[in-house]
């Protein structure tokens, strides 16, 4: 292999991860914003409640924003961690909880995303093989993972003597990793059938 066709291949290398990594920050943030338009209403009403408490007592009110937050990763599977009355905490998922699963159809989501996510990344790479182009579509991870650490971190709050948060392992490892690594390689693969 020559020294141009070996620095070319490395461009088109690095091109690949920069697309994919954008395509994953894009999504991160896109679901979140779908999330945001679609359930901050609801999410506000829940929280009423609880901020004319904190009001009572001189503490900040949750913004909807990071309630919305909690419910985006809900919607990955990632269980909110709530401080209990008597020590300790417990996980629930708010959209499981909601009434007669109405809220279910934020499951889908992220997966949804994610895959048209991988059908991007693949096609941006020009895959014509499905293995290719799942590596290509693999790595929207490098996009989605950081901001998932970081949303996992911008959506915590203090309560008390206790913390409302996702669940920081399972926020990091299954939305952050898992989801973008599984959706985006089959949307890649996929993408490979869509080749002229």
């Amino acid at each position: 292999m020559s020294v141009p066709d070996r620095s070319s291949r490395q461009s088109g290398i690095v091109g690949r991860a920069a697309a994919g990594a954008g395509l994953g920050a894009a999504t991160y943030v896109l679901g979140y914003l779908v999330t945001f338009l679609t359930q901050s209403g609801r999410v506000e009403d829940q929280l009423r409640g609880v901020n004319f408490f904190a009001d009572l007592f001189g503490r900040d009110p949750i913004p909807t924003w990071q309630g919305v937050g909690w419910v985006y990763y809900n919607a990955h599977f990632v269980d909110t961690e709530i401080p209990a009355l008597v020590g300790g905490a417990r996980s629930m998922n708010l959209i499981s909880q909601a009434d007669g699963g109405s809220l279910g159809w934020l499951f889908v989501l992220p997966p949804l995303l994610l895959f048209v996510a991988g059908i991007a990344a693949g096609r941006f790479s020009g895959a014509t093989d499905a293995v290719v182009g799942a590596r290509s579509g693999a790595l929207v991870v490098a996009g989605y993972l950081p901001l998932a650490v970081i949303g996992a971190f911008l959506f915590r709050r203090a309560m008390g003597d206790g913390t409302v948060a996702p669940t920081l392992v399972t926020a990091v490892l299954l939305a952050g990793a898992v989801y973008p690594a599984v959706f985006g390689s089959i949307g890649g693969a996929v993408s490979s059938l869509l080749s002229d």
